[in-house]
């Protein structure tokens, strides 16, 4: 669904994070920053990308990858997410979809015949000056660390 390729400006973002502080774009300047965005926290698909982030955490740690989450929920579901499974990452709770319509992710779906608006589960590989260097659409859940890796 996003319009954004790889070459393009990452688009400018603040956001809450699971502990009530504030985060931005500018916070990983010069970093390799992963943008994931999942629809929901605790639910099957969003908990295995997840833990496949978590689980290869210290590799992308060493190939230079920072990790930053955004859903639409709550810090306070998001703290609960985090502690659940162990989390690494901080997540940020985009409640009023800002990022997630900044980055494209947001609009219609559907499931079982139903249609709503919703997050598109993309991932997007943020290059250390702030542009684009990779957007994932189809991300694999149960290998979503691999499919950074094997870039």
């Amino acid at each position: 669904m996003t319009t954004l390729q790889a070459g393009d400006r990452a688009p400018d973002f603040t956001g809450t994070l699971q502990d009530g502080s504030t985060t931005s774009l500018a916070d990983y300047a010069g970093r390799r920053l992963v943008l994931f965005f999942y629809p929901k926290d605790d639910t099957p698909g969003c908990t295995a990308a997840a833990c496949s982030l978590r689980d290869e955490f210290h590799t992308l740690k060493e190939e230079g990858f920072v990790l930053l989450g955004v859903s639409p929920d709550s810090p306070k579901k998001h703290q609960k997410f985090i502690e659940k499974y162990g989390l690494p990452m901080p997540l940020i709770a985009d409640e009023d979809h800002n990022i997630l319509k900044a980055y494209g992710v947001w609009g219609p779906k559907k499931f079982m015949g139903r249609e709503y608006d919703g997050v598109h589960r993309t991932t997007f590989v943020i290059d250390a000056g702030g542009k684009i260097e990779r957007v994932i659409t189809r991300v694999n859940t149960k290998d979503h660390a691999a499919q950074l890796l094997a870039a």
